[in-house]
């Protein structure tokens, strides 16, 4: 079996028999890296994952922001034994207003049961590199995110729809195209090259003119486009 491990990294990828025992060696320790922050979200950063210092310093912060009601701070195990959704929510309505998501940084974002320290880092980059969301629907593009986790996310926080930042699809290079989290740097260079050869696009209907775009990916960029 070892054999032909080695003899499949020799043909495919050109690899020497001391490459190939090399790279079979680091194999095991490359998975355990790769599973390394899986395994950490999911039993560190499951629901409530909050410890007693850490949940009471969450809260100090929120009250001094003004985020939170004063004199409505609830006990620490008050706030873990109440685990279901109705309960919770007649807590939060309790002591917490209502921040718009906009304002609400990775930090306070954890405040959501199910969310942890690396969802609410996706969340934020996601936001700040969209420019704005038109739809709550739009959150679901975050990687691993759940309609039930999402849904959870706005019974926290405001939604207020708008679009704050825009791409100039005529003078934007391929690089800044693919900081936009719907645009690849494939369908970056695309555009570039389309616009060189045929002149500047006047509306986003142009789009379609490039046939490996679908409508459907091009109605979903079009509001972050000026032309």
């Amino acid at each position: 079996m070892v054999k032909k491990i080695y003899f499949f990294f020799k043909t495919y990828f050109g690899f020497t028999n001391r490459e190939s025992r090399g790279f079979v060696l680091l194999l095991p320790i490359i998975v355990i890296l790769y599973a390394i922050p899986i395994v950490y979200e999911k039993i560190f950063l499951r629901e409530d994952p909050l410890d007693l210092v850490n949940f009471h310093a969450q809260l100090d912060s929120l009250e001094k922001s003004g985020w939170m009601k004063i004199g409505s701070m609830p006990t620490y195990q008050n706030y873990i034994s109440d685990t279901s959704r109705k309960n919770s929510s007649n807590r939060r309505q309790e002591v917490y207003k209502k921040l718009s998501f906009d304002e609400a940084d990775s930090i306070v974002l954890q405040i959501v049961p199910g969310v942890g320290q690396t969802m609410a880092g996706r969340i934020i980059k996601f936001r700040d590199g969209l420019g704005g969301m038109h739809s709550m629907d739009q959150l679901l593009d975050v990687f691993g995110m759940t309609p039930e986790v999402s849904e959870r996310i706005f019974d926290y926080f405001e939604f207020i729809p708008g679009v704050k930042k825009k791409i100039d699809i005529n003078t934007s290079d391929v690089q800044l195209l693919a900081t936009h989290p719907y645009i690849n740097y494939g369908s970056a260079k695309v555009i570039v090259a389309y616009r060189d050869q045929h002149g500047p696009y006047t509306s986003a209907e142009d789009l379609f003119k490039v046939r490996i775009f679908t409508e459907e990916w091009v109605n979903k960029i079009k509001p972050y486009l000026t032309f």
